[in-house]
């Protein structure tokens, strides 16, 4: 990209109309960058267009493209096209290239005249607190770009050595050199380290109301600084942004990422660190005194989300939204929904028996013709599944009709079932999971509510630890004296979830035996500890970047589940049924597609910028 002066053009506050923007003068409302240091509102505009290049999706969406769900929009579908074979370096959904280069280009520049700008003129201290505040934003944020850079194409390229992204620390202008090598991975991660640590040294830990002078910092005090300032800068109207908490998280998002199987080469960093950040950010609610037993339904707390109040579950979210999109998107056709996100028969099977045995297990109890009994609670919770009754409505994915008699007439129904029409599942599922319940998404009386959208999730920094402290130190061991280990976490995970009781929570007389089995063989924590996130954490765009941090195989055939009925004379009793597992998806990936892709028109165009190897 060639740049030019780098002019500001403002609609209402600070907007820029596209990447190309950026650089290149508008028509009419030029501004100069000396006009940001003297008001300031246009000087943030340059940090919330950062903040506007978050990375982070709001609706289910990549799944699509795992082992753990296929969609039934068959068209005009990026995330399919991916899945089932069109991946390319210039056809690349997962990029974070340009979003979050944006960004960085942004945070890079606002930190040029963050010291510059006249915040508060009147009041020193409180102009100081701004600075400082807005300093540790701009850190994390630039953080978290380059995190997920990393995370989208840090590879390895021909020449054996694992790179990250080009490292910009300044920002770019016409006179730049924009024939940039990519940084090493290490040294990347390093500046996410080094931006994450000045953010946790400038902002708070949370952003809440302060009541007494005396919670306010030395520095600050020294200053002048009164109460009524310091709320101002630091309070309760500073929610949702970026806080030392969350740099706390990002790091320790990053560091996981970097111990992993794909990255842990090269990238200096061991599991032993990632557990320790994970740790850090945990101190924070007091480790497992903190966890949440309801966290993992935290979308069903109507009256925290009404209220806009926080949930203990969340680390950081976006601010509260009133729609219906999630629900229009994946309410089965009787609900007037579209249905498009079909969970899969693996990630089903993934799912365990309420004993915590996996389904294959000797003595788990499974029946596959009665498969949904006995099973983890967790499954009902997040998945439709045929008989299953929702908003008054019985779910009929299988082959046979729902049928519903009023008065004196019986009418069919077939929209909900396996393969029947544009909204119908592909799987034999619907998707459940952060769907309220209380939604209506017809359009003719369409009824919206309050949605949370969680960037992070304690149980998301839990499983991390637990992930990391096992492969450092095994399921029981706590060298560095934390307090807990991968274990406990695991353990009071499954303990949310109900596994080892019975159906009204009273431990079951062998308790969890499978994890007790486990906690003796770190391979087996290691397995348990992946099918736990991919069962807490399904639906929210996490599997996909977790099978190639662990080079898991992508290309696992996807499966459904068809239920027919025995005797079509007949109810759809429970021994009427027929459960046939089917195929309903390949997946074509090739293993060196564990690392994604450099864009492949900066290739081309940046003789300096080597490509991950494998790709074009």
């Amino acid at each position: 990209m060639k740049t030019k002066n780098i002019i500001l053009y403002l609609v209402g506050l600070l907007v820029f109309c596209s990447c190309q923007d950026m650089f290149e003068p508008a028509d009419e409302n030029n501004r100069q960058l000396d006009d940001l240091t003297e008001e300031s509102k246009y000087a943030h505009g340059l940090l919330m267009y950062a903040y506007d290049r978050l990375p982070y999706l709001t609706t289910t969406t990549t799944d699509i493209a795992t082992d753990d769900a296929v969609s039934n929009q068959t068209k005009n579908n990026n995330y399919l096209d991916m899945a089932t074979g069109t991946w390319a370096s210039d056809n690349d959904p997962m990029s974070q290239w340009n979003n979050c280069k944006d960004g960085i280009q942004y945070v890079n520049l606002f930190l040029t005249i963050v010291n510059q700008v006249k915040w508060a003129p009147s009041a020193v201290s409180k102009n100081q607190m701004f600075v400082d505040r807005l300093t540790g934003e701009a850190h994390a944020l630039r953080a978290l770009f380059y995190y997920y850079l990393l995370q989208a194409h840090g590879g390895y390229a021909d020449d054996g050595v694992l790179y990250g992204v080009p490292l910009l620390t300044t920002p770019e202008d016409g006179a730049s050199d924009f024939n940039q090598p990519r940084a090493t991975f290490a040294q990347c991660i390093k500046q996410i380290f080094d931006d994450c640590d000045v953010a946790i040294k400038l902002l708070p830990m949370e952003y809440k109301e302060y009541t007494n002078a005396s919670d306010i910092p030395e520095k600050y005090q020294e200053l002048g600084a009164i109460l009524a300032h310091y709320n101002a800068v630091f309070g309760v109207k500073s929610k949702n942004l970026i806080s030392a908490k969350v740099a706390q998280a990002i790091k320790a998002q990053a560091a996981l990422l970097a111990a992993s199987p794909a990255f842990r080469d090269q990238s200096g960093v061991t599991s032993a660190q990632a557990a320790t950040y994970c740790a850090e950010v945990l101190d924070g609610i007091g480790g497992l005194d903190g966890f949440d037993m309801t966290g993992n339904i935290w979308y069903k707390n109507k009256t925290a989300i009404e209220d806009n109040a926080d949930i203990p579950e969340i680390l950081w979210r976006a601010d509260r939204t009133k729609n219906a999109s999630q629900e229009f998107d994946n309410f089965p056709p009787m609900l007037d929904g579209n249905g498009r996100v079909n969970p899969s028969q693996n990630l089903v099977d993934a799912f365990p028996m309420r004993n915590g045995l996996p389904i294959t297990a000797a003595g788990s109890g499974y029946n596959a013709q009665d498969p949904y009994a006995g099973r983890d609670p967790r499954l009902a919770q997040y998945i439709l599944y045929n008989g299953v009754n929702f908003r008054s409505v019985t779910v009929c994915s299988g082959t046979y009709p729902y049928i519903v008699t009023k008065s004196s007439t019986t009418y069919e129904y077939y929209d909900d079932n396996l393969n029947h029409g544009a909204g119908s599942t592909r799987t034999g599922y619907y998707l459940l999971k952060l769907l309220r319940d209380d939604v209506n998404p017809l359009a003719s009386s369409r009824i919206e509510q309050n949605h949370y959208y969680p960037r992070i999730r304690y149980t998301e920094i839990f499983l991390a630890y637990a992930e990391a402290a096992n492969d450092a130190w095994g399921p029981k061991s706590d060298p560095q004296g934390i307090g807990y280990t991968a274990y406990d976490v695991i353990k009071k995970i499954r303990e949310r979830a109900g596994l080892g009781t019975n159906s009204v929570g009273m431990p079951l007389p062998e308790g969890d035996a499978y994890l007790e089995d486990c906690a003796n063989d770190k391979e087996k924590m290691t397995n348990l500890i992946r099918n736990e996130r991919r069962i807490e954490l399904c639906f929210e765009n996490k599997r996909f970047w977790d099978m190639r941090r662990w080079l898991l195989p992508l290309n696992e055939p996807v499966n459904g589940m068809q239920v027919d009925l025995i005797d079509k004379t007949k109810d759809p009793t429970a021994d009427n049924l027929k459960y046939t597992v089917i195929h309903v998806e390949d997946r074509v990936f090739a293993p060196y597609q564990c690392y994604g892709p450099i864009p492949r028109g900066e290739v081309l165009k940046w003789s300096e910028l080597k490509q991950n190897k494998g790709w074009q």
